[in-house]
């Protein structure tokens, strides 16, 4: 369990629309600080935010940020992409690139991180996933959100010897900028950040924050053509 009062909080991709819902829904729960990352932060006014400069796919700008926030203890990898990159183009660059952003990017960042939490008193990662984990209609976004949870399994059970929780969400689509260019309902922001941070603050290892998760994570025990009959054709 972690609880978000007087927690010193770390959200990378503040500037997005879950990112900003999470700086403010962490101050609202009452967060002592928190830090409001960003390749460019923006600026906030709210006494107890702190803009500070990370690129998620720059080790020297992760370790940077991490000396200047040695007192995070909780962290959000929030920060990601969706390019349209396909794992069968002839040329693979763009979707190494994301993979750079939505997998290994995310893994610099867990790892730097965790020495800080274990010196903090253990704390918590939450890992913003999808429900495109367990699907593959999005090429190689969904492949970056497979290989993130199965990383989120690993962390989970790698990092409990030092008190560390490992909370990996999974939701559908969601009304932010990453998703403006899709005709189709979308999760209102809040809504997810709020069942993140409950789930969080329970200890639960993973939050469905919508039904859409809920009901792809259940069709998972059924055989494959099942799970994407909805989408063949």
């Amino acid at each position: 369990m972690t609880d978000l009062k007087n927690a010193v909080v770390l959200v990378t991709g503040a500037n997005g629309g879950l990112g900003r819902e999470f700086v403010a829904q962490a101050l609202a729960r009452g967060a002592a600080k928190v830090y409001a990352t960003a390749r460019t932060p923006q600026v906030w006014d709210a006494d107890r935010v702190v803009p500070l400069t990370l690129d998620i796919t720059n080790q020297a700008s992760v370790t940077q940020a991490a000396t200047e926030a040695g007192d995070v203890t909780v962290l959000i990898n929030n920060a990601g992409a969706s390019t349209g990159a396909s794992l069968l183009s002839e040329d693979l660059e763009a979707a190494k690139a994301l993979f750079d952003t939505n997998f290994w990017g995310q893994l610099h960042v867990s790892n730097t991180f965790a020495p800080v939490l274990a010196a903090n008193g253990g704390g918590a990662f939450l890992n913003v996933l999808s429900v495109l984990s367990w699907l593959g209609i999005a090429d190689a976004y969904s492949a970056t959100k497979a290989a993130f949870w199965s990383a989120t399994n690993t962390q989970r059970l790698a990092l409990a010897k030092q008190g560390t929780q490992v909370t990996g969400l999974h939701l559908g689509y969601t009304d932010t900028p990453m998703t403006a260019g899709l005709d189709t309902e979308k999760n209102d922001p809040a809504d997810i950040v709020a069942a993140a941070y409950d789930g969080l603050v329970a200890g639960d290892p993973e939050v469905l924050a919508d039904e859409t998760s809920r009901q792809v994570k259940a069709g998972l025990a059924a055989p494959v053509q099942v799970l994407y009959a909805p989408f063949a054709g």
